[in-house]
C-alpha cells in the first residue's frame, strides 16, 4: 500500500494522477517531483529536431505542402505495447535530451527554415505540456501554427490550457476497446474520448484522428464499425480519419505487420458508415491517400507517401473547382 511521505505531491496532469516522494518521476519518466513542486525535467531540451511534410503528422487538411518544424523530448504517459517510438518514448536515459530548444528558439528556427507549422511530436507533447504551451505562445507571435500529435490522455483542466494553443491536433484513437486500452496501453479509454470530444466541439483546434489498426487485437469488423459510427455520431462525417500499419515494435515484436488489405477494409467500412475523408497510412497506395471532394468525387488532392500535389482544390476559398463544394479543412 502506498504510504505518503510529508513532501509527497500528486501530479495533476493526467489521469494517472502519480503520487511522487522527493526526487521521484512519474510513470511518464519525466515529470519529476523537485522536493517543492512536479517539474518538467525536459523544458527546453529536446532528443532531436527535423523538418517534416505536413502529411507525415498525418494532417490531410491542414494547409496540405506545407511543412513543420517538428521536435519531441523523452517518456509517455501511455504504456503502449506496440508503441512505434519506442527508442524516444520509453527511453529512460536522460542523457539522450542533449539538444538545447528553449521556446524562443523554436519560433526562430521555424521560420529559419520556412515552416508554416510548429509540431509538437514523436512522444507526446502532453508531458511537457509547459514546454509546449511556451513554444506556442511565442510560435504565435511569429504568426506560425501550432501541432500537436497526441494520445489524448489528459485531465479537463490542463487540458483546457493546452488545446487553446493549439491549431491543429491529430489524437491517436488506439482502438475502440476498453479491454484493448486496460491490456496494452495500461489506460482509460473514456479519458480518449473526452478530449476528442472537448477538441472538437469546445476548441477552434483543427482535428483529424489516427488509428494504428494491429492484426488480430484491433482490427475486426464489429470494432471497425463501432469506432466508425461513433466517430460519425459524436464528430460528423467530415472529421479525417487515418488508419494506418502497424510493423512489429517494442513487446510486439511476434506479431506480423499489418497487410494493406487490412487498411483497405477498414477504409471501405469507415465510407459505408458515412465518414467523407478516410485515409491509409505507412504504405504507398496514392487511391487510399488522396483527398475527393465530397459532393463530386473529384480529386482535390493527390498524394503518395509524403508527395502532394494540389489538384482541383481552390486554396483560396478550399473548395471544388468543378462544383464549389467546401471541403472541411484550413488550406
Amino acid at each position: 500500500m502506498f504510504q505518503p511521505s510529508p513532501n509527497t505531491l500528486e501530479c495533476s496532469l493526467c489521469p494517472r494522477r502519480c503520487r511522487l516522494r522527493p526526487g521521484q518521476r512519474g510513470f511518464c519518466f519525466i515529470r519529476q517531483n523537485s522536493g517543492e513542486e512536479i517539474v518538467n525535467t525536459s523544458f527546453g531540451l529536446t532528443t532531436g529536431v527535423a523538418v517534416d511534410p505536413i502529411e507525415k503528422k498525418p494532417l490531410y487538411h491542414f494547409y496540405p505542402k506545407s511543412h513543420a518544424l517538428s521536435f519531441g523530448t523523452l517518456g509517455c504517459n501511455m504504456g503502449c505495447l506496440f508503441c512505434q517510438n519506442s527508442h524516444i518514448s520509453k527511453n529512460r536515459e536522460a542523457g539522450v535530451l542533449g539538444a538545447s530548444l528553449p521556446p524562443q528558439k523554436v519560433g526562430a528556427l521555424a521560420t529559419y527554415y520556412n515552416c508554416k507549422c510548429v509540431a509538437f511530436t514523436y512522444n507526446d507533447p502532453i508531458i511537457w505540456s509547459d514546454y509546449a504551451v511556451k513554444s506556442a505562445e511565442i510560435c504565435h507571435e511569429s504568426g506560425l501554427k501550432t501541432i500537436a500529435v497526441t494520445a489524448g490522455y489528459i485531465l479537463p483542466e490542463p487540458r483546457k490550457e493546452f488545446f487553446a494553443h493549439m491549431d491543429a491536433a491529430n489524437i491517436d484513437l488506439k482502438a475502440f476497446s476498453s479491454h484493448f486500452y486496460q491490456k496494452y496501453c495500461q489506460a482509460d479509454i473514456n479519458h480518449i474520448l473526452d478530449t476528442i470530444l472537448y477538441v472538437k466541439n469546445n476548441t477552434n483546434c483543427w482535428l483529424e484522428l489516427t488509428t494504428l489498426l494491429i492484426p488480430g487485437l484491433n482490427d475486426s469488423d464489429q470494432e471497425l464499425i463501432a469506432l466508425t459510427q461513433w466517430i460519425h455520431k459524436e464528430l460528423g462525417a467530415d472529421v479525417p480519419l487515418h488508419f494506418s500499419a502497424f510493423h512489429p515494435a517494442y513487446r510486439l515484436k511476434d506479431l506480423p505487420s499489418t497487410p494493406p488489405q487490412t487498411l483497405f477494409k477498414a477504409r471501405a467500412i469507415a465510407i459505408a458508415q458515412g465518414l467523407h475523408h478516410v485515409y491509409t497510412g505507412n504504405i504507398a497506395h496514392p487511391e487510399s491517400q488522396s483527398t475527393y471532394c465530397p459532393k463530386c468525387g473529384t480529386v482535390l488532392i493527390e498524394r503518395s507517401w509524403n508527395k502532394t500535389d494540389l489538384k482541383e482544390l481552390d486554396t483560396a476559398t478550399g473548395t471544388c473547382r468543378k462544383c464549389t463544394c467546401k471541403l472541411s479543412g484550413l488550406f
